[in-house]
């Protein structure tokens, strides 16, 4: 049996929505001190809607396939709909990954949502503070 599918191995050789975006919204990056992993998101937003995302990864290459996976999962949605993707739906749309590899569908998740905090606080919007995840207190990842 093959470590990885062939969704992963696509988003892996041919990742979607990958650079970086110049005038972003918003801009969320998020780091795993334990495996090196880094994941910045841009996102541009127009009337609450992802308009366009990009992503910039340094990692393996489940980091750059979870990456190109959360950004096609969350283009064209609403904010509300963007903060609603979770590292298992990730995961789900991939086809799996192995286990010692699910932290990088985890970062995915948090840089998204780092993402739309940053845009949230650069525009005065307020928010419910708990939708977040609290990296500076975590004890797997750190914000970059």
């Amino acid at each position: 049996m093959a470590l990885y599918t062939e969704t992963v191995m696509d988003h892996f050789r041919n990742p979607r929505n990958a650079g970086e975006m110049k005038d972003a919204d918003g801009i969320g990056e998020v780091g795993n001190a334990k495996c090196g992993d880094i994941m910045k998101i841009y996102l541009r937003i127009e009337n609450n809607i992802i308009k366009d995302v990009k992503f910039e990864t340094f990692g393996c290459g489940s980091a750059i396939a979870s990456s190109s996976m959360a950004t096609e999962m969350i283009k064209g949605k609403t904010i509300e709909e963007a903060l609603a993707v979770t590292n298992r739906q990730v995961v789900e749309a991939l086809g799996g990954l192995p286990a010692h590899k699910l932290h990088c569908s985890v970062l995915a998740e948090e840089a998204v949502k780092a993402a739309i905090k940053n845009y949230y606080d650069r525009n005065g919007i307020s928010y419910n503070r708990s939708e977040f995840p609290d990296c500076e207190n975590c004890g797997s990842c750190r914000m970059v």
